[in-house]
């Protein structure tokens, strides 16, 4: 079983064959897919899944905290379903290829105090961008 689907088998999310469809998707490392390939790749375990049952699927999923939703450079949404893990994304500036990575070091720690303004800052997102294996052949 994935750790996803394990995940909200402990919640007691109720899991219809549509949801486990859509969780089994998107078990993976590196799994970041928009709401369209989710839907594309769902439908071809079960052919009647109906794209707005995928798209409220991921909604509930974001909501519950299970997964976390993506936006880069404003390309569509992706869906991480790594939620639990500390991490960072490294984004192909062309072809919009995303990798989970876990930098050392606090990103927190790199913001000096007199840039806080007095916020107590509780967290930080970095995007790394470059170009990709693929895309820099």
């Amino acid at each position: 079983m994935s750790d996803l689907l394990e995940r909200l088998r402990d919640r007691g999310w109720r899991l219809t064959a549509q949801r486990r469809v859509v969780a089994e998707v998107l078990d993976g490392d590196h799994v970041h897919y928009t709401a369209d390939e989710v839907h594309a790749k769902a439908a071809d375990r079960l052919p009647e899944i109906a794209r707005a049952t995928v798209y409220n699927t991921l909604s509930e999923l974001v909501a519950l905290g299970e997964v976390l939703e993506v936006s880069t450079d404003g390309r569509a949404k992706r869906y991480d379903p790594n939620a639990r893990h500390s991490h960072q994304h490294l984004v192909c500036s062309r072809c919009g290829t995303i990798r989970d990575v876990h930098p050392t070091g606090d990103p927190l720690a790199a913001l000096p105090e007199q840039e806080r303004y007095g916020f107590t800052v509780a967290e930080a997102t970095v995007t790394y961008r470059g170009v990709c294996p693929n895309c820099a052949d």
